[in-house]
């Protein structure tokens, strides 16, 4: 992340790696402020044995371009909601990457997706993990049929359901 302000927007996807059982390595580097740390990060991640990198930043979000520019892991990008255009400027950001340096890129501080994204990319080369997540999806599933019939315990005048 480019800040550990970014940390309670993140922490999202740190929780859903550790249920998963996925380590994982998390940091505050800058494009701006530490830029030759961001390129020392990338460079050598995949000998350190990371497969997928989440790289979130507000405001200019230049973490995720700068880091898909110096790898060839695939980069995805968790855009943070800043106090000037709500995250807006930093989606922008992330998303007009240049022809070859793609960043995958989900919603404004949807760290939640782009754990997801993470697991169901490492899931392909790994089944014990692809099961562990399909069982994810079913407790999704099985949360929304609760809470749907939980919901008609709910009365109201008018309420036919």
């Amino acid at each position: 992340m480019g800040s550990t302000s970014d940390l309670p927007v993140m922490e999202k996807a740190a929780k859903l790696l550790d249920e998963m059982q996925i380590p994982f390595e998390m940091n505050a580097l800058s494009a701006h402020r530490t830029p030759e740390a961001v390129e020392e990060f990338a460079k050598n991640a995949a000998g350190r044995g990371i497969q997928v990198i989440i790289a979130a930043a507000g405001m200019a979000a230049a973490l995720p371009g700068v880091i898909a520019a110096s790898t060839t892991l695939p980069v995805i990008g968790v855009p943070i909601k800043g106090s000037v255009l709500d995250g807006v400027d930093a989606l922008y950001s992330i998303i007009q990457m240049p022809p070859g340096i793609p960043v995958a890129t989900v919603a404004i501080n949807g760290a939640m997706n782009a754990a997801i994204l993470a697991v169901q990319i490492l899931a392909l080369g790994n089944q014990e993990l692809a099961s562990k997540f399909a069982d994810y999806k079913t407790s999704l599933k099985n949360k929304i049929v609760k809470a749907n019939e939980e919901l008609k315990e709910v009365k109201y005048n008018f309420k036919t359901n």
